[in-house]
């Protein structure tokens, strides 16, 4: 697995050693393993959602720039974690929980990827924002949705973390209030648009980025269903990305 010494190794927040289908202390030793991991690779991407968000309404160039070329440690990092997942489940083939935990990794792995995806988008649209003098400041109904979306991502896996069954239901509860949101900056994005057709590119690039921020917050719910799912048995929503 990809080792970055800056994000220290965290315990893993859920109780292992409950009634378990698959028998063996291997087993058990490689599910921490992918937990310790999956939790390490959250507290990277994270930073670079929160780095991309910093440099979008600072309108900072070299911080765009930085995060864009973590792409290809976090891309390793997600394939080897995702090789693992396959490992385990073709070396112990887990069944009933076991194999709902090691499924969660996978889940979660996905979202995670998609996280630094998006978190890269923004931010190379911030270096194309960059060519226009007068895009920065953002509009403010643009900045307050990039700091909802951030709080969604923070607090989703803040509940991963701990294993925190009712956070996990504050955050699917919320994503319909930035759902809302989007739509309200969209709207005003639009009105812009017409009243100031001369600079539509930098406009048209805002609703792109508020349409990244608002997927932002759908991967957060999705984080926090997986927390319901592993806590409660109840089957996370389906990937709806396109």
């Amino acid at each position: 697995m990809y080792d970055d010494p800056k994000v220290a190794a965290a315990p893993s927040p859920w109780t292992w050693d409950e009634p378990r289908t698959s028998v063996g202390r291997h087993f058990l030793r490689d599910l921490e393993g992918l937990w310790a991991d999956v939790l390490r690779l959250a507290a990277v991407v994270e930073e670079d959602l929160e780095r991309s968000i910093r440099a979008l309404c600072d309108g900072s160039v070299g911080l765009a720039a930085e995060i864009r070329s973590h792409k290809p440690d976090v891309d390793l990092w997600e394939v080897t974690l995702e090789r693992e997942c396959v490992r385990v489940l073709a070396l112990h083939q887990p069944v009933a929980s076991d194999l709902r935990r090691v499924a969660a990794v996978l889940k979660i792995n996905g979202d995670l990827e998609r996280l630094a995806d998006l978190a890269r988008h923004i931010a190379k649209r911030v270096g194309k924002l960059a060519a226009d003098p007068r895009a920065f400041p953002v509009p403010q109904p643009l900045e307050n949705l990039a700091t909802a979306a951030l709080g969604q991502v923070r607090r989703g896996l803040d509940a991963l973390t701990r294993a925190d069954v009712v956070l996990a239901q504050q955050v699917i509860a919320a994503d319909r209030g930035v759902d809302h949101a989007y739509r309200s900056v969209v709207a005003s994005l639009k009105r812009d648009i017409v009243a100031d057709p001369a600079r539509a590119d930098a406009w048209l690039r805002f609703v792109s980025t508020a349409r990244n921020l608002e997927r932002i917050a759908d991967h957060a719910a999705r984080i926090a269903e997986v927390v319901l799912y592993l806590k409660e048995g109840a089957a996370p929503a389906p990937d709806r990305r396109p």
